[in-house]
């Protein structure tokens, strides 16, 4: 994942997956509303992307 859309277009996709399957998951991690812009070591955005990537990983799992 490389920015907002790219993560918004796996959500999408991964839930409709879900759906298609009638499988129950947990909802996504919800999107920073709060970040500086400096680039920090440990930005929000960087535990934005690995909770989505773990969430990935869980609904792969459900999906087989």
């Amino acid at each position: 994942m490389n920015s907002l859309a790219d993560a918004q277009t796996i959500v999408r996709e991964t839930e409709a997956l879900l759906s298609q399957r009638r499988l129950c998951h947990r909802p996504p991690p919800p999107v920073p509303t709060v970040c500086c812009g400096r680039g920090c070591n440990g930005c929000v955005w960087e535990g934005y992307y690995a909770a989505l990537a773990r969430w990935r990983d869980d609904a792969r799992e459900l999906l087989g």
